[in-house]
């Protein structure tokens, strides 16, 4: 018989050798499956054992001249499906993969589902019923090109699912996955040693590991597909599984897992006991970046380690990457050290000569399962864990420690929280730096196409791991924000959010600023000083903010005293959030509306008069009101007259804008009635005087 195993990508030789193990012959391996022919008793012991399989299926038919629907047709009315269930059974069709006439996988499993009950029909003059959910029968088709196999479904639910797990931690890994790396690791060779998980999570590696040392068969608790398959055999099943339960031995096993994230340790703890491992492995709160050596004999340190599942948590990833080089140098001589990631530019901050590479599919990620031997050369050779990649990344951190220096009077003075402490001072550390309480933020701009992807990168760490020095910030606290594509769909892809939510003042307004979630924070610095005008002058006024973000200059405008207030922006959440902040400095009143609404077409059609409008639109935007995408360099005269009806014959409008050398119509405003005073040299603080360009700013009223 004709089996298929499905496993990740990556992990395909180990499930072959498996196979061969259990004395299945093998045919064929490709990417994520190995074919393999057996017996129905070896295929179930197959299932029973299998720890790097997802999935096992036995093959009915198979050609390579499917083309079209009449050959798919043809191919599926062929096989005797009586031999596998019967009319009064239920089944299911699954399909996977397309060609040039069978365009649509949904399609094609219609066509071997209707050959399926035309073959009964024609048999016993009567179908069996089609139940997607819990048939007694899937049958499952692939497609590639014109090569096409039909399978009935032997294992049934996945097999990586060993049941133990309930909950997890962030970036987790499959059971089949952690088999892998702990068998690629070398520590079975001698599992005795200890073995030690640094970042252990929901204890998955360290669980797996304690099942393969004792030659614990993982499915001898499931249930599989096979066994509501004809002859099936309960009795020569429970033997096999007896057989199973015979061959487990019981080493002396020790097993250390540390987690800094102590309701995650609880979750390990109780996955553990569900697997049968009660008390069997050591479980302790511990933080990654103060390791110590946790045994006096030398082992295995094998570990999932943290990667970019926050967009702004790059900074702790650097800082942990850095530590652990330096601990492992320090505490673990003769150990061998394997780890997984994904980015090899954090792995170079380890300084670590790696003895092998793997690389696996977790999930939808690229993943590296990188080995080390800490041996007496590789310790010996000087500590560099902590250094920067280059010297002369010293001169970001004078230029940012001389920055905070001629801004400390003015910071004291106006009590400001959060403003800009660098801004690419240095071209090649093309960053900007923000400052918040106990906080940093590092914004990263595109590097030119001339600059090496990988300097740039180190850049980058020597400026994370600098800038939280130099401001006295823990490396927890500091967000890294890109500002370009990202390589990769899913580096730095934001997988879970953090929610850490934290107050600023400014001016005696109150925010609420989110450093991580967001590419920005929430509060935009550059325009601190237009919402003190905003505040200064909004008394009695009728105010409008439009494309208003998080309404911060709402709340200056309320604060200020204005008659009413008006915030419009598309997004929901921007519009809660301006509610929220309105909420922080206990504004609640009627006249105070926030309106979700496209402001381009809402201002196309706007009534009403306002005293005080505040118009900070995007650069480009994809508005349905405007000739393909609005330009604001092109399309501002047409916001203008659109303003001009709803702006007071003794309003002001306070026009803003981000688009570098932005040059106002002044013939355009003419032709209104309106004129214009530049007023950007007032509304840049002295934190952003270095780059005069950060925005532009004008007060427009009637002429």
């Amino acid at each position: 018989m004709q089996f298929i195993a499905l496993t990740s990508i990556g992990v395909e030789t180990l499930l072959a050798e498996e196979l061969q193990t259990f004395g299945a012959t093998i045919t064929k391996q490709t990417i994520g499956s190995v074919r393999f022919e057996a017996d129905s008793l070896l295929a179930q012991k197959i299932c029973l054992s299998t720890r790097f399989s997802t999935r096992i299926m036995m093959m009915l038919s198979q050609s390579n001249d499917v083309k079209d629907k009449d050959a798919l047709y043809k191919l599926a009315k062929n096989i005797e499906w009586a031999e596998w269930f019967g009319p009064n059974q239920s089944f299911a069709v699954e399909f996977n993969g397309t060609n040039t006439l069978l365009k649509n996988s949904q399609f094609s499993g219609m066509v071997v589902k209707d050959a399926i009950v035309d073959y009964f029909n024609d048999k016993n003059g009567q179908r069996p019923n089609v139940d997607k959910t819990s048939p007694n029968v899937r049958v499952v088709g692939k497609l590639n090109k014109s090569d096409c196999a039909l399978y009935v479904d032997y294992s049934g639910p996945r097999l990586s699912d060993r049941g133990y797990r309930t909950k997890q931690g962030q970036a987790p890994i499959r059971e089949h996955l952690a088999a892998a790396l702990i068998k690629r690791s070398g520590w079975l060779e001698d599992p005795t040693k200890p073995l030690f998980d640094p970042c252990c999570g929901s204890g998955t590696l360290l669980i797996e590991a304690a099942s393969m040392a004792q030659n614990i068969a993982p499915g001898l608790q499931k249930r599989f597909a096979f066994q509501d398959l004809p002859g099936f055999r309960d009795a020569k099943f429970k033997e096999i599984k007896q057989a199973l339960r015979d061959a487990q031995v019981t080493p002396n096993l020790w097993l250390i897992g540390h987690d800094i994230d102590e309701r995650v340790l609880s979750v390990a703890e109780q996955n553990a006991a569900r697997a049968g491992f009660e008390g069997q492995i050591q479980f302790k709160v511990a933080d990654a970046n103060k390791l110590t050596s946790v045994a006096k004999r030398s082992g295995h340190v094998v570990s999932n380690l943290p990667y970019g599942e926050r967009l702004g948590g790059m900074a702790e990833l650097v800082n942990l990457y850095r530590n652990l080089g330096g601990a492992f140098k320090q505490c673990f001589q003769d150990w061998h050290v394997a780890l997984l990631g994904t980015d090899e530019s954090l792995f170079n901050l380890l300084k670590l000569v790696r003895a092998k590479t793997y690389k696996f599919k977790n999930g939808p990620l690229d993943v590296l399962f990188n080995l080390y031997q800490l041996d007496a050369r590789q310790v010996s050779q000087v500590n560099r864990a902590n250094t920067l990649h280059f010297e002369t990344s010293s001169a970001f951190a004078n230029r940012l420690k001389k920055n905070l220096q001629g801004l400390k009077s003015w910071v004291k003075q106006n009590n400001i929280e959060a403003y800009r402490a660098y801004d690419a001072d240095i071209p090649e550390y093309n960053v900007a730096v923000d400052v918040y309480p106990s906080h940093a933020v590092i914004y990263e701009y595109a590097a030119p196409k001339n600059v090496d992807e990988k300097v740039a990168e180190k850049r980058l760490q020597d400026v994370i791991t600098l800038t939280a020095q130099t401001l006295d910030v823990a490396p927890e606290n500091v967000a890294v924000k890109v500002r370009k594509r990202q390589k990769g769909e899913n580096q730095y892809e934001v997988l879970s959010r953090q929610d850490r939510v934290m107050e600023v003042n400014e001016f005696g307004a109150k925010f609420k600023v989110n450093l991580f979630d967001y590419l920005d924070t929430g509060l935009f610095l550059d325009h601190r000083l237009a919402r003190r005008y905003i505040q200064d002058n909004a008394k009695d006024k009728r105010f409008l903010n439009l494309f208003s973000y998080t309404g911060s200059a709402s709340v200056h405008a309320a604060l200020g005293g204005a008659k009413s207030v008006v915030t419009v922006d598309m997004s929901r959440t921007y519009l809660k959030w301006a509610e929220e902040n309105f909420a922080l400095n206990n504004l609640k009143s009627p006249r105070y509306r926030f309106e979700q609404a496209d402001c381009l077409k809402w201002l196309e059609h706007a009534q009403g008069q306002y005293d005080l409008i505040f118009l900070d639109p995007p650069t480009f935007s994809n508005s349905k009101r405007m000739q393909a995408v609005f330009d604001v360099q092109r399309d501002h005269i047409q916001l203008f007259s659109w303003v001009k009806k709803i702006l007071s014959s003794n309003g002001t409008l306070l026009f803003s804008n981000n688009k570098r050398g932005f040059e106002i119509d002044e013939l355009g405003l003419m032709g209104l009635g309106l004129k214009a005073q530049c007023i950007s040299d007032k509304t840049i603080s002295p934190d952003f005087k270095r780059n005069k360009q950060i925005h532009n700013s004008w007060l427009i009223t009637h002429a």
